[in-house]
């Protein structure tokens, strides 16, 4: 974790323009005529530093900018990068910047910040406040989250084949 935040040279550093970077996204895939492959943006924009993209209050008309140019997601962060921060941190705490964004800006949202129970994602989707959650640090803590949060929403899941003798 940096005391200074992002580097200048980082992929979501305000100074570059997303344009070329969505423009190659989908070039190269050799599927992508038949399959396109989805391009997501993570929005770091909404930090509670000098290192944000204006403070997040730009954040939004940016996510719209980059649907616009075909991007199809925006990963709604609010930092976790910088010592200096000062998050007041509590369950979902960063949601809020996905629910606005999608408002806002009219494009598919990633929720993340202290999800950590199946219910509480399953909130999050089905309330319309993110189009999915990332688990990033809880599938380190708990790297049987999916089978956990299927048993708890009483979803039957098939293991995979190569599984099977130990399932």
């Amino acid at each position: 974790m940096s005391t200074e935040g992002p580097s200048k040279t980082a992929s979501a550093s305000p100074s570059r323009s997303p344009r070329p970077c969505a423009r190659r996204g989908r070039r190269g895939c050799r599927c992508s005529s038949v399959f396109p492959p989805p391009i997501g943006w993570m929005a770091d924009g909404a930090s509670r530093n000098r290192w944000s993209w204006r403070g997040g209050c730009g954040t939004w008309k940016l996510a719209r900018r980059v649907r616009d140019l075909g991007v199809d997601l925006v990963d709604c962060s609010s930092g976790g990068t910088s010592l200096e921060q000062k998050i007041p941190m509590g369950p979902g705490y960063q949601v809020p910047f996905a629910e606005r964004i999608r408002r806002e800006a009219g494009i598919r949202t990633g929720a993340v910040g202290l999800i950590t129970t199946p219910q509480q994602a399953d909130e999050i989707v089905r309330s319309g406040k993110a189009d999915l959650v990332l688990l990033a640090r809880e599938f380190l803590r708990d790297p049987y989250f999916p089978l956990r949060a299927a048993k708890a929403l009483g979803v039957e899941i098939k293991a995979p084949a190569q599984y099977l003798r130990a399932w």
